[in-house]
C-alpha cells in the first residue's frame, strides 16, 4: 500500500460497539512477536500535561546519549508524528511497510483492533526495529485499559495532572479518574505524580501501597525562577539553572518539574542522566500546539486545551501574558465536550468568539457551538470554515491585537495552515 491507503486503512477501523479491554493489542503484539517485551519504557498517563512532559524526558533522554522512542497522541500536523526515535519521525515507508506486515494478522482477528490499538501495535514494532533503548511511551485515554497498558512494569511510571475529561469513559468522579489513570501502576515499580486534590492522592498512594510500588510526588517547591516571555521561560529547577524552555505556557514549569523528578528516578536506576543533560534537554523542547506562538503583529496563539482543567491553565497563561487585553479567540470543539465549563474560564478576556468546526467526524457543528458561545455577552460570528475564522480573527484582531485558537487538538493543523496562508 502507498501512504494513502495505509493511512485510510489505519483511520478506517471500526471501533464501534468494541469494549474497552487489553485483549485485542495483546492478541495482535502476540502475532508480532511481541516486540515490547525487548522494551524499556516510560509510562505517562493524566489529563493534561502529558504530552509535554513525555517532550521533555524525550528531549533529555536523547540529550543523554540514549536512542529514545516517543509515542504520543494525537498528532498536530501529520500522522507519522505519533512515532518517533531521536525526534525524527516515523517515514512514510517505514509506516507502508509496518501496516503491509501487519494487517494480515489485523484482518483475520476474530475481534477486529481499534484504530489506536492499531497504532500501538504498529509503534511497539517501529521502537524495536530501531532498536531503541527507551520508550516514552504516552498513554491515549485512562490507563488501567489503554492499549499502551500492555507492556510490563516500566522503568518509571508518571501520572500528570488529573481533571475531569472523558467523563462518560472514565467517571464519574474525579476519583474515579484518578483509579484509571492509576492503571499504569504495576507491581514493585517506580511511580512518580503531580498530584493536586487530597481524594486523587489518596488513590495513588492505595494503588501503590497495593502493588508494593514506590511513589513520589514532583515537588514544585523546587521551581525558584520563571519568568515568562513569548520566546519561552527561563526557568531553574533547584539544582538545575539556565533552562530557557521554549513553552510558553503559565503551567509548563510544573510538568518540566514532573519530567524532571521521573528523570531523576531514572538516574538512581543507573541511567547515565547528567545535571546538563537536564538543562540543555529542556532548552531544546519542542512541542507544538500547546501554547504555541505562531506568530506577532497581531499575536496568534495555538493551544490544544480541551478540557476545563486545560482552559483554565491557558486562561491563566493569557492573563500572565497580556494582562487586561481582550482576545479574539477563534473556537472549535468535539461534540462530546462541555462547551460552558470551558468557555467561563476565558469569556472574561474575550472581545469576540469566533465559532469553526474542527475537519473530524467528532466536531461540534458551528450553529451549537455559536449557540453556546452567544450567552457571555461578547459578539460571535459562525464561521463557514477554519480558514475562513482564522481570516476573520486576524482581521478583528490588527496588528497590535492577539488572537487564540483554542478547544481540540484536532484542528491545530488546519489552523496552521490557515496562519500561514495569510
Amino acid at each position: 500500500m502507498g501512504i494513502k491507503e495505509t493511512l485510510e486503512y489505519i483511520h478506517n477501523v471500526k471501533w464501534e460497539g468494541l469494549k474497552p479491554g487489553l485483549e485485542r493489542t495483546q492478541e495482535l503484539l502476540a502475532a508480532l512477536g511481541n516486540p515490547e517485551k525487548s522494551l524499556k519504557f516510560a509510562h505517562i498517563a493524566g489529563t493534561n500535561g502529558k504530552g509535554s512532559t513525555a517532550a521533555c524526558m524525550a528531549a533529555v533522554l536523547q540529550k543523554a546519549g540514549y536512542k529514545t522512542g516517543l509515542y504520543t497522541s494525537p498528532y498536530i500536523i501529520r500522522f507519522n508524528e505519533r512515532m518517533q526515535v531521536n525526534g525524527e519521525q516515523i517515514t512514510d515507508e517505514e509506516l507502508e511497510k509496518l501496516t503491509d506486515e501487519i494487517r494480515p494478522f489485523a484482518d483475520s482477528m476474530k475481534e477486529s483492533p481499534t484504530e489506536f490499538e492499531l497504532i500501538t501495535a504498529l509503534a511497539m514494532k517501529h521502537f524495536q526495529n530501531k532498536e531503541c533503548d527507551i520508550v516514552v511511551l504516552e498513554v491515549g485515554m485512562g490507563g488501567a485499559l489503554d492499549s499502551t497498558n500492555v507492556i510490563d512494569t516500566p522503568e518509571v511510571a508518571v501520572i500528570a495532572s488529573i481533571g475531569f475529561d472523558h467523563v462518560k469513559e472514565l467517571g464519574p468522579t474525579i476519583s474515579d479518574i484518578a483509579a484509571a489513570k492509576a492503571g499504569i501502576i504495576k507491581n514493585n515499580s517506580d511511580v512518580v505524580v503531580y498530584g493536586g486534590l487530597p481524594e486523587v492522592e489518596a488513590v495513588f498512594e492505595r494503588v501503590s501501597a497495593e502493588h508494593n510500588s514506590r511513589l513520589r510526588k514532583a515537588d514544585f517547591s523546587r521551581i525558584k525562577k520563571q519568568e515568562f516571555t513569548l520566546d519561552g521561560i527561563e526557568l531553574e529547577i533547584e539544582p538545575y539553572s539556565g533552562i530557557l524552555l521554549k513553552l510558553n505556557g503559565t503551567y509548563q514549569p510544573k510538568n518540566a518539574t514532573l519530567a524532571v523528578s521521573a528523570l531523576e528516578i531514572l538516574r538512581e536506576k543507573g541511567y547515565k542522566i547528567t545535571d546538563n543533560d537536564i538543562i540543555v534537554g529542556l532548552s531544546n523542547v519542542k512541542w507544538p500546539g500547546r501554547f504555541e506562538i505562531l506568530g506577532r503583529d497581531p499575536v496568534f496563539i495555538l493551544d490544544g486545551s480541551h478540557n476545563p482543567q486545560g482552559v483554565e491553565a491557558t486562561a491563566e497563561s493569557l492573563k500572565a501574558h497580556f494582562a487586561e487585553q481582550k482576545i479574539i479567540f477563534v473556537v472549535g470543539v468535539m461534540a462530546d465536550k462541555d462547551v460552558d465549563s470551558m468557555i467561563k474560564f476565558i469569556a472574561p478576556q474575550a472581545g469576540a468568539f469566533i465559532a469553526v468546526r474542527p475537519n473530524y467526524p467528532r466536531a461540534m457543528d458551528v450553529a451549537t457551538l455559536s449557540d453556546k458561545l452567544s450567552h457571555y455577552g461578547v459578539p460571535v460570528t459562525a464561521a463557514p470554515s477554519v480558514a475562513a475564522g482564522v481570516k476573520e480573527a486576524l482581521k478583528m484582531a490588527g496588528k497590535d491585537g492577539v488572537v487564540c485558537a483554542i478547544g481540540s487538538l484536532y484542528f491545530s493543523a488546519d489552523i496552521r495552515s490557515a496562519y500561514t496562508e495569510q
